[in-house]
C-alpha cells in the first residue's frame, strides 16, 4: 500500500524507543501514539471536532458491535465510518476478537470460525475470518485488524497452542479474503505467556507480510510483569520498519514501558470509562472528584494540563457536576483524561527525539505517583 507505511525518524539512544510518522489514506500521525475508542462509531461524549482539538490522530470502532448496530451495509451506503461519524482523521476497526473473549458465555469456537448469540436480542451469529474481514472493508477504516481469539489467562499451554496455531490460520484466511487496498490489514500476534508460542505466532504472520502487527491478548488480568514479558516475546520477531501495536492499554506505566520496548500504537478505553465513574489522571496522580474535599475547591483539577476543562473549570464545578449526574461534567473529565494520555504521548516523542526517553520515563511515573494509579 503505497498509501500507508510507517517512517521511523529517530530511535531513543536510552532506550531504542521509536519515534516516527504513520502515513494513511487519511492523513499522517506522529507515533508513538495513544488511540482512543469510539466502539460504536463515537468516543463517548466527545465530537470528531473536540478530539482533534485533543490532539487525536487515529481512532477506534468495534466491528463486532457495528456490525449488530446500525450494521455494516448502512455504513457503507453512508461512504463509510469516515462520513458516518464525520471523522477525517484515520479510523481503524478490531475484529471483534476480544470479543471472543469477553463474551465467552456466550460464543463457541470451531475451526470455521465463532458463534455468538448476539448480546442485545439472543439471536445467532456465526462470524468467521472471512466475514469479518467483508464487514470491514464496508466499514471502510484506514486500518483493520485479522480476526482472532483473545487467549484467556491464566491457560494451560495445550490450550494455548492449539489457540495459536489456529488464529495462524485465520489470519491466512482473512488475508486471502482483504480486497481493499486502501485498507492495511494488520495481523495480532497471540501466544499466552508462552515465549515459544508467541514466537512461532510472530513468525508465521511476518512470513504472510502484512503492513503491520499488533500484540494482542494482554491487559487481561495478568501480572505487569507477564504482559511486558509477552510484549518482549513478540517485539524481538517484528520487522523493525513496520508498526507495532499493544492492544488494549492505556495505563500510564503500561503505555511508557510499551513505548520503551518499540511499540508504536496502543488503545484503551480506559480514559473515558475512568471520567464516567470520577476517576482523573492527573500530573500528580490520581483524583477521585467526588471526594469531599474538592467541594470547595477553586483550583483547576491540572495546572499542568492544557485541555479545555482545565483551562476553564475548577475542581469544585467539576465535583458539582459529577454528584449532579449533569452529562456536561462526564464530558468535561473525559475532555480532561484523554487529552492527559495524548499529552504524555507528546511528551515521549519529544523525549525520543532528544534521546532521553529513558529520564522521560522515570520522571513521569515519578510524578505521576502510584505509577499504574488505576
Amino acid at each position: 500500500m503505497k498509501d500507508f507505511y510507517l517512517e521511523i525518524l529517530h530511535i531513543d539512544k536510552q532506550t531504542g524507543a521509536r519515534y516516527g510518522i504513520l502515513h494513511t489514506p487519511h492523513g499522517d500521525v506522529e507515533v508513538p501514539m495513544f488511540m482512543p475508542v469510539g466502539t460504536l462509531a463515537t468516543v463517548k461524549g466527545l465530537s470528531p471536532e473536540e478530539l482533534k482539538s485533543l490532539g487525536t490522530g487515529v481512532i477506534l470502532a468495534n466491528t463486532y458491535h457495528l456490525s449488530l448496530r446500525p450494521g455494516a451495509d448502512l455504513v457503507q451506503k453512508a461512504g463509510g465510518l469516515h462520513k458516518f461519524m464525520n471523522y477525517d482523521g484515520p479510523i481503524l476497526t478490531d475484529s471483534g476478537g476480544f470479543q471472543v473473549f469477553s463474551l465467552s458465555e456466550n460464543r463457541k469456537i470451531t475451526e470455521e470460525g465463532v458463534h455468538f448469540k448476539n448480546h442485545l436480542n439472543g439471536d445467532k451469529l456465526f462470524y468467521t475470518p472471512e466475514s469479518v474481514i467483508k464487514i470491514e472493508e464496508k466499514l471502510g477504516a484506514d486500518i483493520i485488524m485479522s480476526f482472532d481469539e483473545c487467549i484467556p489467562y491464566p491457560v494451560s499451554y495445550e490450550y494455548a497452542k492449539r489457540s495459536t496455531e489456529r488464529t495462524i490460520r485465520w489470519a491466512k484466511r482473512g488475508l486471502d479474503a482483504h480486497t481493499r487496498q486502501d485498507q492495511a490489514l494488520f495481523g495480532i500476534v497471540q501466544g499466552g505467556e508462552f515465549e515459544d508460542l508467541r514466537e512461532m505466532c510472530t513468525r508465521e504472520l511476518v512470513k504472510l507480510d502484512f503492513p503491520g502487527y499488533a500484540i494482542g491478548g494482554t491487559s487481561i488480568g495478568e501480572p505487569k510483569d507477564i504482559c511486558l514479558k509477552m510484549v518482549d516475546y513478540a517485539v524481538k520477531h517484528l520487522p523493525k520498519d513496520k508498526p507495532r501495536y499493544l492492544m488494549g492499554v492505556g495505563s500510564i506505566d503500561y503505555l511508557l514501558e510499551g513505548i520503551a520496548r518499540g511499540i508504536d500504537m496502543f488503545d484503551c478505553v480506559l480514559p473515558t470509562r475512568l471520567a464516567r465513574h470520577g476517576a482523573l489522571m492527573t500530573s500528580t496522580g490520581r483524583v477521585n472528584i467526588l471526594n469531599a474535599k474538592y467541594k470547595d475547591d477553586l483550583t483547576p483539577l491540572d495546572p499542568n494540563c492544557d485541555c479545555y476543562s482545565c483551562k476553564n473549570y475548577t475542581k469544585a464545578y467539576l465535583r458539582h457536576l459529577y454528584v449532579s449526574d449533569e452529562m456536561f461534567g462526564k464530558r468535561l473529565l473525559s475532555i480532561h483524561n484523554i487529552r492527559f494520555l495524548i499529552h504524555v504521548m507528546e511528551g515521549a516523542r519529544r523525549a525520543i527525539q532528544e534521546d532521553r526517553f529513558g529520564d522521560y520515563l522515570k520522571l513521569t511515573l515519578s510524578a505521576f505517583g502510584d505509577k499504574r494509579g488505576f
